[in-house]
């Protein structure tokens, strides 16, 4: 076994760390970082130093030295507060450089991640991919949901209550206070398969989380023991040189796609994913993959696509469930962090309740949940459509009424200028004009289905969504953005735009010379001092997931 971190054993370092309590068996160890988002800012991850002890005693008793660093805590419902929630995905690339200029800084043998909150697991990828270093992420599980009266309520009900409020005279099932008092009982991220759920079980399905790792209950006995279990086998993966790139190929791309349509995750998991495998460096064009793996059924409804809660889909299995329905369409001789092939980790299990998971042969709804349109309006634009049982629209064919920001949007919707039949335009929301996607695109969204248009109008943007957005017809990600050129920048209020799921289709109708010839207008573009306007002036297209680092791709 080659240690990187004796290459820089000097005396200076080993005078430090001396002085940190090693010995000099110590220094001989493997060293393992873990990666600590923790924050008293948010409940996410409120629980995760008692996660970090954890996993520390685990690697000392493997014969590793553990070393505890923290990163960037993002969290919509906190740190969305400033500048239109531009701060949400600029902190995913924060946390890859956070974990970069310390871990491989520090020139450390392996790290483990405690993955929480929607940013976090796609940064922890992307560190993963970018270090190619062995690392485990353990998965941070979800909140426990609350009750008035018997009757449900988590987060979702109270970020829709919140623009439900405005209209319809603000009637909702309870007052918003009492939904806000009630909604969380626990430390974790959202309940539902919005973004955080989505991309835990996105990081099992590509192998960096041990099986039957997601999702998980939040600080529970099953979470705790994946833990113990992932200090374990990290010191053994550095032993082992089993690395992220040994495990992000485009096989296990593949089962993380598969994945998400199945469950009907969160769109953001599209760029989470094209940005791993960029700074994996193994050319996989998830984009290209999504529609190669559009036959996938969805097998499982969670909230928001169904009555199904979180609790219930892990009681049945979770993402292993998912991969074990799904294993004649996967690609089980992917590598995973095991050391073991997909195929091995699924041999012999079975799934505790296929009414929550369902077999390919018996699913709730036939594919893609999620679908990448193209045509004269955008490269690529995500459409979320969830159980596709006839209840949203999937073709649309109406004027553009357009809107350069969330504000505008949103007043337009209240004073009932808006109507049914118009194509919503909102932009100025994408990577470079939000900046970082900022702006509040699902706030609009709420806002048409609080004002009972969903089913009646439809919704196109280049902002992203919450991975509680499943509502009517909406159309987001446009890219290019108008900030780059793209024709969504083009739009002028009255231009038929025609949307066609079955035909994978996002058109302007106008003549292709006109569209050129029409000059983008300054439109709205959010101030971007400090980190932001770092982030404006190198983000990369929406082709590569957003990230940050050179790549060609212009």
């Amino acid at each position: 076994m080659k240690l990187r971190s004796l290459a820089a054993n000097s005396a200076g370092r080993r005078a430090n760390w001396k002085a940190l309590g090693l010995s000099r068996e110590d220094m001989e160890k493997p060293k393992i970082a873990i990666v600590n988002s923790s924050s008293e800012l948010a409940i996410c991850y409120a629980h995760l130093d008692k996660i970090a002890g954890i996993v520390k005693e685990e690697i000392r008793k493997a014969g590793g030295v553990p070393f505890e660093v923290r990163t960037a805590a993002p969290s919509d419902f906190i740190t969305g507060a400033a500048r239109n929630g531009s701060y949400i995905l600029a902190g995913r690339d924060i946390i890859a450089n956070d974990i970069e200029v310390q871990v491989e800084a520090a020139l450390l043998d392996g790290m483990i991640c405690l993955t929480s909150c929607d940013k976090t697991p796609p940064g922890h990828l992307m560190a993963a991919a970018r270090l190619n270093i062995p690392t485990l992420l353990v998965i941070g599980g979800y909140q426990e949901a609350g009750d008035i009266d018997g009757d449900p309520v988590d987060v979702e009900d109270v970020f829709s209550g919140q623009i439900g409020q405005l209209f319809d005279g603000g009637k909702l099932r309870h007052p918003l206070d009492e939904m806000a008092e009630n909604a969380i009982r626990g430390p974790g991220v959202c309940a539902g398969m919005a973004t955080a759920n989505t991309m835990h079980c996105t990081v099992e399905a590509l192998g960096m989380s041990l099986p039957g790792s997601a999702p998980v209950r939040a600080d529970s006995p099953k979470m705790q023991d994946a833990a113990r279990r992932s200090g374990a086998r990290i010191v053994e993966m550095v032993k082992e040189d089993l690395k992220p790139r040994d495990i992000l190929t485009e096989d296990a791309f593949r089962n993380a796609t598969a994945t998400v349509l199945a469950i009907s995750g969160s769109i953001n998991a599209i760029k989470h994913l094209q940005a791993t495998a960029v700074e994996a460096g193994n050319g996989v064009d998830v984009f290209a993959l999504w529609e190669e793996m559009s036959k996938i059924p969805v097998i499982s409804a969670v909230r928001p696509n169904g009555p199904v809660r979180i609790e219930q889909f892990e009681d049945s299995g979770g993402a292993m469930g998912v991969l074990k329905q799904l294993e004649p369409m996967l690609s089980t001789n992917a590598l995973t962090c095991t050391g073991k092939t997909l195929k091995e980790n699924l041999e012999g299990y079975e799934v505790p309740d296929a009414d929550i998971i369902r077999p390919l042969d018996n699913p709730i709804a036939e594919g893609p949940s999620i679908a990448i349109l193209k045509g004269s309006l955008a490269e690529t634009a995500v459409v979320r459509l969830g159980v596709r049982d006839g209840s949203r629209p999937e073709e649309f064919d109406g004027p553009a009424r357009v809107f350069e920001d969330t504000e505008s949007c949103l007043k337009a919707l209240q004073d009932g200028t808006i109507k049914k039949g118009d194509v919503i335009v909102c932009r100025g929301q994408g990577l470079k004009a939000g900046p970082a996607m900022g702006g509040g695109a699902s706030l609009i969204l709420f806002a048409i289905d609080a004002a009972g248009l969903a089913k009646d109008t439809a919704f196109v943007t280049d902002g992203q969504l919450s991975g509680l957005c499943l509502k009517g017809l909406t159309i987001a990600e446009v890219a290019p953005e108008g900030a780059s050129g793209g024709a969504i920048g083009k739009v002028q209020d009255g231009d038929r735009i025609v949307i066609s799921v079955a035909n994978r289709k996002l058109d302007i109708d106008i003549p292709a010379e006109e569209l050129a010839k029409r000059e983008i207008p300054a439109g709205y573009r959010m101030p971007a001092p400090g980190y932001l306007g770092v982030f404006r002036q190198d983000v990369q297209p929406m082709s590569t997931g957003g990230v940050l680092i050179p790549t060609g791709d212009k």
